[in-house]
Parts: C-alpha cells; sequence; structure tokens
C-alpha cells in the first residue's frame, strides 16, 4: 500500500488530468454508458470514472466476504420461509403483514421450490465505512443488482491509463465473474432437466436496448459467454423453454434475467407485457428452467424488512450478524415514527420502494420548507419510510477541479450463488463527486472508482 502511495505521488496532477480525459475517451467510445430516465434528452451518458483507486487489505476484505457471504444465506433461507412455511412470521420475529402486504411479495411464488433452494443467485450489498473504520449494511440489492460491468471495466481501464501505478501490486483479480455467473447458474439446472450432455445452455434476458443498464447485458452476456436474447427470442412448448436461432429451436436451460418481474411472463403478471415470454412461469414450476433472481426477491432487499435483517440472520443460523446495519428506525411502527419527527433534521430518511437516491431526504442539508414538508409525508405515509442517522462516511481521495480531495464512497460487492457463494473481490466503489455530498447514486451526480483487494 505504501508503494502505490509513492508511486501516486509522483505524478503531478497535469498529468493525471491528461490520463482521466483520456480514460473519459475511452469510456465513451466503448459504449460504457447508463440512461438517466429524467433526463429524456440525454440517452447515453458514461460514469463519472476517478483514476485514484480505493485500496482494501486483505485482512478487511476477508472480514467483508464472511459477512457478504452470511447475508446471503440468510437471505435465501428467508425468501424459501415466507414462500413455504411462513414460520419467522409465526414466530413474529418479522410482522406477517410486512411481508405478505408488500408489493413485491408474489403469491404465484408460494409452494414453488426453486433448484438448490436459491432465490438471490445474485446480490449487491451496499456497504458503509464509519468513522470508527466499521464497514456497515447500508442495504441488500436483491432482485437485479447492477454496476459489477463498471467494476471490471474499472479495473481493466486503470491498466491502459495507469499502468505504472499498479506495477508489481498483488492485486486480486475480477476477470472471474462472467465466468462464475455462469458455472453458478449451469450447476443449478436439475438432472431432470438435462438432455445427456455437460454443459447446459444459459441465455443473458434484456428488456432491450432502451433498458438504463443495457450495456451491462451486452457486456456481461459476452463475459458469460452466452447468447443475449429479448423476450421475443424465447417461447414455451410443452412446458419447455426454448431459444429462436438460424439453425432451429434450441433448449434453454437457465435465464439469467434482467427483466422485473411484472413483464417476466404475461400469462401471470401483466397482460400487456411485450417484454416477457409466455408460459415461462409454469416452465420454471415444473423444474424446466433455472431463473435468475428469482421471482419475489424484492421483499428481501425492501428497506423496511432490512431493518430486520440482523434478527432474520438470528434466527436461521443462530449468528449474530458480520456486519451490522446502520441503526435504523421504522416509521410503520409508532415509537420509530414518533422518534424520526422529533429528530427530523438530524436523520436521513428514505421511502422503502424507491432505488438510485431518489425521495430521500438528508435531514441536516435540508431547508425548514424541505423539512416540513417531508414532516407531511411522513404523517400522511409513514409505513414508506425509515430513518437513519447521518454516518460519518468515509472518503478516499480523489481527482477533483481544484486538486487531489477527500470525497464520500460507499462499496458494492457482488456475490453469486449456485451450490455455494462465491464473492467478487472488490466490487464497486461509487463516489459522491460533488463536495459535501453524500449520495453516490449515477443518477445523482456520482461516479466510480477502482476497487483494488490486495492478495
Amino acid at each position: 500500500m505504501a508503494a502505490i502511495r509513492e508511486r501516486l505521488s509522483g505524478m503531478d496532477i497535469a498529468e493525471l488530468r491528461r490520463r482521466a480525459a483520456w480514460a473519459e475517451a475511452e469510456l465513451f467510445n466503448l459504449g460504457i454508458t447508463f440512461t438517466v430516465y429524467s433526463e429524456k434528452d440525454s440517452i447515453d451518458r458514461i460514469l463519472p470514472f476517478d483514476l485514484i483507486p480505493r485500496i482494501i487489505s486483505a485482512r478487511e476484505w476477508s472480514h467483508v466476504e464472511r459477512g457478504v457471504k452470511q447475508r446471503v444465506a440468510a437471505l435465501n433461507l428467508f425468501l424459501h420461509d415466507i414462500y413455504h412455511d411462513q414460520k419467522i412470521l409465526r414466530d413474529g420475529v418479522v410482522p406477517a403483514d410486512l411481508v405478505t402486504g408488500n408489493a413485491n411479495f408474489r403469491p404465484e411464488m408460494v409452494g414453488l421450490d426453486v433448484p438448490g433452494g436459491v432465490y438471490v443467485h445474485v446480490n449487491g450489498t451496499d456497504l458503509v465505512r464509519d468513522e470508527n473504520g466499521r464497514f456497515l449494511v447500508l442495504e441488500d440489492n436483491a432482485r437485479t443488482p447492477s454496476g459489477v460491468s463498471y467494476v471490471i471495466e474499472n479495473r481493466h481501464m486503470m491498466l491502459r491509463v495507469l499502468p505504472d501505478l499498479i506495477g508489481d501490486a498483488k492485486l486480486r483479480s475480477v476477470d472471474a465473474y462472467g465466468p462464475q455467473l455462469r458455472a453458478a447458474l449451469a450447476e443449478l439446472v436439475p438432472e431432470t432437466a438435462r438432455r445427456g450432455y455437460d454443459e447446459p445452455q444459459v441465455v443473458l434476458l434484456s428488456p432491450g436496448i432502451y433498458n438504463s443498464a443495457y450495456f451491462e447485458h451486452v457486456f456481461l452476456a459476452r463475459e458469460m459467454g452466452v447468447p443475449l436474447v429479448e423476450g421475443n427470442d424465447l417461447f414455451v412448448d410443452e412446458h419447455r423453454v426454448y431459444m429462436r436461432t438460424v439453425a432451429g429451436p434450441r433448449r434453454v436451460d437457465a435465464i439469467y434475467r434482467r427483466l422485473n418481474d411484472d413483464f417476466l411472463d404475461p400469462d401471470v403478471f401483466r397482460p400487456d407485457s411485450q417484454l416477457g415470454v409466455r408460459g415461462l412461469m409454469e416452465a420454471w414450476r415444473r423444474g424446466q428452467v433455472v431463473i435468475a433472481n428469482a421471482v419475489g426477491t424484492g421483499v428481501a432487499d425492501d428497506k423496511a424488512i432490512y431493518a430486520y435483517m440482523p434478527r432474520i440472520i438470528r434466527y436461521y443460523l443462530d449468528e449474530d450478524a458480520i456486519l451490522d446495519n446502520v441503526p435504523t428506525h421504522i416509521c410503520r411502527e409508532p415509537e420509530g415514527l414518533a422518534y424520526t419527527l422529533d429528530h427530523l433534521a438530524e436523520l436521513v430518511v428514505k421511502p422503502v420502494g424507491e432505488s438510485g437516491g431518489y425521495g430521500l431526504l438528508i435531514g441536516p442539508h435540508a431547508s425548514s420548507a424541505e423539512l416540513d414538508d417531508f414532516r407531511g409525508r411522513l404523517k400522511a405515509d409513514p409505513a414508506n419510510y425509515i430513518s437513519q442517522p447521518v454516518i460519518k462516511l468515509s472518503v478516499s481521495p480523489t481527482l477533483c477541479e481544484d486538486g487531489i480531495e477527500p470525497r464520500h464512497v460507499d462499496l458494492r460487492p457482488f456475490a453469486i450463488t449456485g451450490k455455494s457463494t462465491w464473492v467478487l473481490p472488490g466490487g464497486l466503489s461509487r463516489v459522491a463527486l460533488r463536495k459535501g455530498s453524500l449520495v453516490v447514486n449515477s443518477s445523482q451526480g456520482g461516479g466510480s472508482k477502482d476497487t483494488w483487494v490486495l492478495a
């Protein structure tokens, strides 16, 4: 780590800016972009990339890795339970109405046995670091976590633009993600669905070119070495899924879908969906295909359920959480609402159904009018909100307009689960590029860094 700092200090700001401009041009030319739907005239935007890497020691990473694996194990057990026996609800560990009344709870999943008991094949756990150096879980992303393409491309970009900084540093590689995901899905294909050969057919199902993460869909299909398909490329016949090819129909055994539940199967969910595959849910129910992530996983990454995760881990694994939650007040509970209203100017308040940094209030940065407006929202719909203290987030050196300055960062490690769980070394470090900002989301002006895990 000291050697890397020494190399970095030997580079002047002008040289770093020159290389940063080169990196930005490369990102755009490679099509590494995302879409901000609120800006109708801006279809393609690159995710700002900061050249100065975030470095995590092997010891620190070991702790994060163990904590992420534990959390994924608990999430899968929780999802199996709520769609089968619902013991955790009967035992009062989690309020029943918080689950069965959740918009992401899918009655169609009740009693459906998913291969290997794996609901969350791909998970992104958002972590922050507090002033004491502890990694804390900010939220879980168990539906369709995005951003892993930036992790891999950021490393490739650093190798091209700053090879002299990396030098002989012994870093954990990030290149195994695609093969790991393909292998995890393939190994879950039931024996009854296999067709006498060793390599099941995996595909990546995308809603298409106008999706904000379409670059990532293309990238991951290439990294996995699988076809990228849209709904009209697939069809179901006698409860088996097939892909249309120039050589005729080809059987599909596993689908990594980047498509929301509502659009997946017009026979079961939205009948007007043009993005899904008619009959897909029944094929899945009959064990003829693997779907990742499972339908109905949105219950597990709901921000209200998040508050109960330490209890969920204790209930299923009989262990304390390795990675603590940020302390959370649940506004649907009278005491949580009362505390939030009394301390609104000191808290971060989040709607449970939103993502991307939208709809939240950062109390210390809010005006009196904004606080009054949010107080009204809380009273009108308390069940839609949780609140948390403002964590003094860790900062990372970042190349800014006035030189190298500290900026707040978070970390999203990605975990892949098949018969076991593997965690990509490093994950996505997002950085709040605006001075003083705590919001790192790309849709809110954030960028990303390469994350170096030392071997």
